[in-house]
This record gives C-alpha cells, sequence and structure tokens, in this order.
C-alpha cells in the first residue's frame, strides 16, 4: 500500500536551469507585471448567459450543422479511429485521405491538394520544401505567424513588406532578386484584403513564386466559397494556396492545392508530413460534410457580408478607426497591451467578448482587440453588438488608439498629396 501512495504523489519538478529560469521569470516581471499591468492579458471576465461571443472563426455558424456532426457519428461508429499512421504511407489513390484531398482541390481550382494536421503545419512544410538557405522571401509584415515560423525553419532570408504596400514590394523584389512571395488573402487581425491582382501580377513578370494563405476567405468568399485565388481568376499565376480548415471549415486541418507533381515531392521533404500522424476518418467525413454545407448553402456567405458591411458602415459613422479593413474580421487596435486589457475589459462589461491579440500575434504596440463576425448573427445579436459600442465609445478612449493615430496621418498624407496634385 505505501508504494501505491507513492505513485499516486504528485511528484515535485526538478528547479530549471538559469538559462530557461531566467526566462520564465522575465515574462511574468516584464509581461504580466508591467505590460499587462499585473493581469494576465488573456484572463477576462466569466461570459454570462446573454453574452455576445465574437471569438470563434466559425463564420458560417456550421460546428453544430447536423450533417456534419452526423458524419462524423457515422464514421466513429464504423471504424473507430483508423489507423494511426502517417499520411506518407497512405498511397492509395482510393484512401479517404486522398478523396478528400480531390474534392478541396476541385473546389479551389487545383490539380491536387495535401492535407496537414493544421494550417500551422501546412505553411511551415511549404515553405521548408520551397524556400533553402539565402532564398528570399518577402512576406507581409502581417502574414501569419505560420508564414514567418515556416521563413525560419527554412532557413531562408525573411524580407518583411509594409503592408499592402505594392511599391514596397517591388522594390524589394527588385532589389533581393527573384524568390517566395507570401501573403494572406484576408489578413487575420484586421480583416483587410490583399491586393492580390497586382501581387500576381508582379510575381510573375520577377520570376517569383506566389504563396497565398487563404485560411480567412475559404468558404467565405467567392460563389461557392472557393476563395478569392479561385473567384478572381487568378489559378493560373498563384503557385501554392494554403489554408487552416479551422476557420469556416470547422475542421481541424490545413490544405495545400499544389500540382500531383509537388505533392509527391512534399510528403517525403516537408517535416511536418512526414513525423506527423494523418487525420483521422471521422475528421475527414466531417471535412467533407462540411465542404458539402459550404457549397451548397450560399445564404451563410450573403448573411455573413450583410452583417459585415452593415456593423462596418455603423462603426465607421460612430468614429470607430477600423478603415483598415473590409471583411468579417474587426479590430480594436489599441495598441500598447494595457490599453488593449482596457478595452476588452470595457466591452465585456457591455456583454461583448472578443480575442486579445499581442505579439507575438501581432506587432510590437498594434495589439488589439479582434471580433469575428458569423452569419450565425441574427439581427438581435447584431443590435447588440452595435449598441454595446455607441454606450462604450467615450470610455473606450478611442483618440489614443494606434489606429486612430495612422488614420489621422493617413488622412493628412492624402490631403497633402491631393493639394499637390
Amino acid at each position: 500500500m505505501e508504494n501505491v501512495s507513492i505513485l499516486h504523489r504528485a511528484p515535485k519538478a526538478p528547479r530549471l536551469p538559469g538559462f530557461v529560469q531566467r526566462r520564465v521569470d522575465r515574462f511574468h516581471q516584464e509581461r504580466v507585471a508591467v505590460d499587462w499591468g499585473g493581469r494576465h492579458i488573456l484572463r477576462g471576465s466569466k461570459p454570462g448567459p446573454r453574452a455576445l461571443m465574437l471569438q470563434s472563426n466559425d463564420y458560417l455558424a456550421i460546428a453544430g450543422h447536423p450533417a456534419i456532426v452526423e458524419a462524423q457519428r457515422e464514421a466513429l461508429a464504423k471504424g473507430g479511429l483508423g489507423m494511426m499512421m502517417s499520411a506518407l504511407f497512405q498511397q492509395d489513390a482510393d484512401e479517404p485521405l486522398h478523396r478528400a484531398e480531390a474534392e478541396l482541390a476541385r473546389a479551389v481550382g487545383s490539380e491536387d491538394g495535401i492535407l496537414a494536421q493544421s494550417g500551422f503545419a501546412a505553411n511551415v512544410g511549404l515553405l521548408q520544401s520551397i524556400a533553402g538557405e539565402r532564398v528570399p522571401v518577402y512576406v507581409d509584415m502581417l502574414a501569419h505567424a505560420s508564414l514567418w515560423e515556416g521563413i525560419r525553419s527554412a532557413g531562408a532570408n525573411a524580407v518583411s513588406i509594409l503592408h499592402n504596400d505594392m511599391q514596397h514590394l517591388e522594390k524589394q523584389v527588385l532589389r533581393n532578386g527573384p524568390g517566395v512571395i507570401v501573403v494572406d488573402s484576408v489578413y487575420s487581425t484586421n480583416g483587410s484584403l490583399a491586393p492580390l491582382r497586382a501581387i500576381a501580377d508582379l510575381a510573375a513578370a520577377q520570376g517569383c513564386v506566389l504563396v497565398v494563405d487563404e485560411s480567412h476567405s475559404l468558404g467565405t468568399h467567392g460563389a461557392r466559397g472557393e476563395g478569392l485565388v479561385a473567384s478572381l481568376g487568378l489559378n493560373d499565376r498563384v503557385h501554392f494556396i494554403t489554408a487552416s480548415l479551422a476557420k469556416a471549415y470547422c475542421s481541424r486541418a490545413g490544405f495545400i492545392a499544389c500540382t500531383s507533381y509537388f505533392k509527391d515531392y512534399f510528403g517525403c521533404e516537408a517535416l511536418p508530413a512526414i513525423f506527423s500522424s494523418s487525420l483521422l476518418p471521422h475528421e475527414l467525413a466531417g471535412l467533407s460534410a462540411s465542404h458539402r454545407v459550404i457549397q451548397t448553402e450560399g445564404w451563410r456567405r450573403q448573411r455573413l457580408r450583410d452583417v459585415t458591411r452593415h456593423v462596418r458602415l455603423e462603426l465607421t459613422a460612430m468614429g470607430y478607426p477600423i478603415g483598415d479593413g473590409t471583411e468579417q474580421i474587426i479590430a480594436f487596435e489599441a495598441g500598447q497591451e494595457i490599453l488593449t486589457g482596457r478595452v476588452r475589459d470595457i466591452m465585456e462589461q457591455h456583454g461583448v467578448f472578443g480575442s486579445v491579440f499581442s505579439a507575438p500575434a501581432t506587432t510590437v504596440n498594434r495589439s488589439l482587440l479582434r471580433l469575428t463576425l458569423n452569419a450565425g448573427m441574427d439581427d438581435a445579436a447584431v443590435e447588440h453588438l452595435l449598441d454595446a459600442c455607441r454606450k462604450a465609445r467615450d470610455a473606450l478612449d478611442l483618440p489614443a488608439w494606434s489606429a486612430t493615430r495612422r488614420q489621422r496621418r493617413d488622412e493628412a498624407r492624402a490631403a497633402t498629396t491631393a493639394d499637390v496634385a
């Protein structure tokens, strides 16, 4: 009995060596105590029963769709969790994995596709396999962290580009030579659109590979949710489309659209593909069911567009500095992290819960509260949000936000340019 009690006693962890302990201490002493005012920035209040939750990436409100839930239930009942193995060993074209890949590839207008464990794994694996040492990778400063990590792990040369600045991109490409251009079609922090046509033109003219992350446009944009690359007719100029499917598709997976020739190479080159297990049968069943819902229930995309347009117009009229974006992601960019924490607290007091984004999810001094709109918001929910923003406006101290200062600078610059013209 004595030995049994010893086994169940919580062990005391060994003390961390100094080089690790100093990093942990620095986080608590500098970020939590100073930058965040003594409280962890991600710990807000507990939502009440009438709270409006605008934290989810379920843009089309399909997470609880009966067809998707039933497809996963049937797959679990029929085959359990299936085989635990890397997708590298699933070479039969008739495997459910490859059927799902082909289904998504057809939807986005690609020859073939690759399913990964996550959008992060897809982006890291892709850049590992196309960007070698010293290859310049031109990356928008607001591009997702997974793209930056892919560049780092590939040992490539990251060349940061001012957000959506075509002149800066062209200047850097001419200076550093052909390489890889990576952008988000819809940026995850502020809902801005990339100028994809202009970027594709530049990439083709300068011999660059173009990678477009469609995580926040696949499913939500296009006539049937095919995303922006396909709906703009750019498939012949975009080499790779990537996406996290944990957004509109409500599936914990990532996707890469590519050629079949490249797919064979990727499976033996990208470390996340080699050393991670494949998606499981019930995940694939749910993914295919989500795809059918997204393609056939177009009213969800229309509702999302209507909600987005109305909310953005109303917030702009109230003076909120949200002009950087146009899509379903709305950024309340306060800038300083401690100010962002106060913005979050005030909005939660009015029953609206968003997601706090700070470094490394944003650049330094551009932290924000992100509100993600969705097709499941009825008119009452929309009015709840707008009423909260009206009542909270003065307390939020909009003039102190970094977004407000940047908006004023842009307006002054535009006025000066107009005067000169």
